[in-house]
């Protein structure tokens, strides 16, 4: 059976106030939060998902959502932690002061959605879709949605939804078909078909907000005629409160292979009811508001799914038995065999490099109004998604073979993380998407400056390890100056091929090169922080082996994938 979950709070502890050289935290907030702050946030939050989420994960896969006479509903026990959820505050603790949340900082949040998501990322499903749609209106609503429909989105009341996708229009939103008719009052009948619709429908609160892609007549053709919409599932009658139910069915939910406590509907809109959000034409720029809020929640979910399957692997080896363990006792456990411990210590340093580079990520975010740190962070965005996405399939799959033929076995529950992963290289944006958006936007078109000014902060770590007398931190210096040699070459190569097929031939095997170095930096930053203690206990030698183990093991793929770049697309 699944094993309990356990919150890395020693990690996110160190994260804060350590790896990085300084309290990040307070740097990020300008003192507003530290890193003790932010430790007992983390620690509050992972006491509540371990007691509360996590019982339900193996419930919500066995159980799943079930349609029934046009209401979705999901197994027992989803509403009353929803509730306790909202009550506890982590909704409004989430959301940004200027939506009326409290406005936790992007580093702490990181940690946030990798605890919800590593506890039950069917579950936290839910509250990442609320959360992209509160930033989406928090940017472009009128006063009115904001008191009407923002509100009960940040208090937790209500949920949303994001509606992109038709079953013609997936990546190309320009071929969307759902049509918004202005009214004589002001609103809109928006008609059509939505699908792959994630929380679309459910009974663990009493309204659902949806935010929906939609053109309007006289359109022009493509993403430019697209505008977005509000469109309730019940509209609030006159005390704010859901009344009649508007013209939105739920004509079917989909059966997947993983991820099942999640509901994905097919939504029919017939002429429902919706208001205007922003401008119209509007719509895909205020969409990518929340997309690109989902796309960073992908990486913090993907973390999350790395580490309960990691944790599951470990604890099985500890007590599992079986052969003769080379240059051990009798009688020792699996783990202690060099290909288990392989795996183990493959997985670990993984799951740390996402878990690391997910705080650097909401630290620039933090600091991108004062310390111009925003076209790094959005940098990183397609970079965490792409590569966390990528290797949590991979790291739930070589959990699996930790377990042997037990792994292959549902009852263990291992299976499950395995299949929950798989969605999320290719929803919010296929690796395709994200790493098109990197070379396309965000490396090609400034001339590789982005790029550069990463590998300049990688060499300052570099420098760092260099004046450091240790075995590790030579060896990992090393082995990062070579892969930034590496990095550089495969983005002279990118720059060369400019915007042809070439480039976008090789763009997920460079993204791939930029998340591998990324970690590898995570872990050069940990070497350093460890190795400036005046004595190491037993967590910070694990953290020295954890970084030495991705250099070796991880790292030189750098070098392969800078190869595969510079042969551009094979024809």
């Amino acid at each position: 059976m699944a094993s309990d979950y356990i919150p890395p709070v020693s990690d996110y502890a160190f994260l804060f106030g350590e790896a990085f050289g300084l309290d990040l935290v307070t740097r990020g907030t300008g003192g507003a939060f530290s890193a003790e702050d932010a430790t007992e946030i983390i620690a509050g939050a992972g006491e509540f998902a371990a007691s509360v989420l996590a019982p339900l994960e193996t419930v919500g896969d066995r159980v799943g959502a079930r349609l029934e006479d046009g209401q979705v509903h999901l197994p027992d026990g989803f509403a009353e932690a929803y509730q306790a959820f909202v009550e506890a505050g982590w909704v409004t603790a989430e959301a940004p002061e200027s939506a009326g949340g409290d406005g936790l900082p992007g580093s702490i949040r990181a940690g946030l959605g990798e605890i919800w998501n590593g506890s039950n990322a069917a579950f936290a499903l839910c509250w990442l879709l609320s959360a992209g749609q509160i930033h989406a209106l928090d940017a472009a609503a009128s006063d009115e949605i904001r008191e009407t429909y923002l509100s009960k989105l940040v208090s937790g009341e209500w949920t949303g939804t994001m509606n992109l996708t038709e079953p013609e229009a997936g990546t190309d939103l320009g071929a969307i078909r759902t049509m918004a008719t202005p009214r004589d009052d002001g609103s809109w009948g928006v008609s059509g078909q939505k699908i792959f619709i994630t929380w679309g429908d459910h009974d663990v609160a009493p309204n659902i907000v949806h935010l929906v892609l939609a053109r309007t007549p006289d359109a022009p053709a493509g993403a430019k005629g697209l505008s977005l919409f509000v469109v309730p599932k019940f509209l609030p009658d006159a005390a704010g409160e859901p009344g009649e139910r508007n013209a939105v069915t739920t004509a079917s939910i989909e059966h997947k292979l993983g991820i099942h406590g999640s509901p994905t509907c097919v939504l029919a809109y017939e002429d429902a009811t919706g208001y205007l959000v922003g401008e119209v034409g509007g719509g895909l720029a205020g969409m990518f508001v929340m997309m690109n809020s989902a796309r960073a929640g992908m990486g913090f979910q993907a973390t999350g799914i790395s580490d309960r399957a990691y944790q599951q692997a470990a604890a099985y080896a500890a007590e599992r038995r079986q052969g003769v363990v080379l240059d051990r006792a009798p009688g020792a456990p699996i783990a202690e065999h060099p290909d288990v411990r392989r795996l183990l210590l493959s997985m670990q340093s993984r799951v740390f490099a996402m878990r690391a580079l997910g705080v650097y990520l909401g630290d620039l975010f933090d600091r991108a109004d004062t310390d111009g740190t925003g076209a790094l962070a959005e940098f990183f965005v397609p970079i965490l998604k792409g590569w966390a996405t990528e290797d949590a399939v991979a790291l739930t799959s070589d959990a699996i073979q930790v377990h042997g033929g037990m792994g292959f076995i549902e009852e263990t529950g291992i299976a499950q993380h395995y299949r929950d992963a798989r969605i999320m290289p290719i929803y919010e944006g296929t690796t395709a998407i994200q790493s098109n958006d990197l070379i396309g936007r965000k490396v090609i078109r400034n001339g590789g400056a982005t790029a550069e000014e990463l590998f300049g902060a990688i060499e300052q770590t570099v420098a760092v390890l260099r004046g450091l007398d240790d075995a590790v931190a030579a060896r990992t210096a090393d082995r990062l100056e070579r892969a930034i040699a590496s990095a550089r070459s495969a983005t002279a190569a990118l720059l060369g091929f400019g915007q042809t097929r070439d480039a976008y031939g090789v763009s997920v095997p460079y993204l791939m090169l930029l998340g591998t170095l990324a970690g590898g930096w995570m872990h050069g930053l940990a070497v350093a922080a460890v190795l400036a203690h005046d004595a190491q206990d037993a967590a910070d030698a694990a953290r020295l082996v954890s970084a030495d183990f991705y250099g070796a093991h991880h790292l030189p793929r750098v070098h392969m994938l800078a190869e595969t770049v510079a042969a551009g697309e094979v024809a």
